[in-house]
């Protein structure tokens, strides 16, 4: 076969593909880490549940926060779980010294309505704010509870962080331009996941972690107060594009029934049930919807 027929051929299934896939498929997108994960399968069954004739596609994991917000905008997903403060400093790169969160959620809606035509939906209800932490024999041993009393220790720590928290200008930058804390060695950029593992080892003596992760709940590690309120508020949200809620009414109704069912605490614990009981997402997001009248 020459090529013209070659090409010609390859035209001809795409085409074919492309007709028959559904025309009513809403896609839902999520950053790679388990909150993230977890809250993109419960909004996928919750639209499962409500949106009978559409079909609903998972592209979950996709990677970091400029990822998903890259694939928001190209149209290769309609909607994702996104932080409000991230969208603030890490998106919009807004540098207003504030740490109201009505404002910090009103300023993040307006740009990404007006510039993106993207809406953010009402609140789930928690703000997933880094939370710095230590081993809680050291937090005991050297009185630190705070941040500042962080700064003020001169025995000094060895950070354990996500590649994004030390890239980040509302991470590791934001953090030491508020607290002088003695770094006594370059910060060691690690997965996720590996972050407590290596503070329970003593691979490090502080880690950037998140204050949802479900481990906190169940080792021994103290989070110290961002006494200074150098971090941004980081109140969870679905994002959405504008085109989806036009496409499909009901979506707006459905999804914002989510808003204000989560807290901090339960999202913690929703954590937990996958980080530390190792179960699976799809039955750990069915039972919360379950438990919670959502099904």
């Amino acid at each position: 076969m020459d090529r013209t027929k070659i090409c010609g051929c390859l035209i001809f299934f795409a085409l074919l593909a492309a007709c028959s896939r559904p025309q009513k498929t809403i896609i839902v997108g999520s950053k790679n880490f388990t909150e993230q994960v977890l809250l993109g399968e419960i909004i996928s069954q919750r639209l499962e549940n409500h949106l009978p004739g559409v079909r609903i596609e998972r592209r979950l994991n996709l990677g970091g926060t400029l990822l998903a917000h890259q694939a928001l905008i190209a149209k290769e997903i309609d909607l994702y779980p996104e932080y409000t403060g991230t969208a603030f400093t890490n998106v919009l790169k807004l540098t207003d010294p504030t740490t109201d969160a009505a404002v910090v959620l009103e300023r993040v809606r307006n740009e990404y309505s007006t510039k993106m035509r993207l809406e953010w939906l009402d609140p789930l209800g928690f703000n997933n704010t880094f939370a710095m932490a230590v081993r809680g024999a050291d937090a005991r041993a050297r009185h630190l509870a705070t941040l500042s009393d962080a700064a003020a220790d001169p025995k000094g720590f060895v950070l354990g962080a996500g590649y994004e928290f030390l890239q980040r200008p509302d991470g590791y930058g934001m953090l030491n331009q508020a607290y002088a804390i003695d770094w006594t060695s370059a910060p060691k950029s690690m997965d996720l996941g590996l972050v407590y593992t290596a503070l329970t080892q003593n691979k490090v003596s502080m880690v950037a972690g998140s204050a949802t992760d479900g481990m906190l709940s169940a080792l021994d590690i103290t989070v110290l107060k961002d006494d200074k309120q150098a971090f941004p508020p980081y109140q969870a949200c679905i994002v959405v594009r504008a085109d989806a809620l036009a496409a499909y009414p009901v979506l707006r109704d459905v999804l914002g029934q989510l808003s204000g069912k989560f807290s901090t605490d339960s999202m913690q614990k929703l954590n937990f049930e996958i980080d530390g009981k190792h179960r699976q997402v799809r039955d750990v997001a069915r039972e919360f919807l379950e438990s919670s009248g959502l099904q």
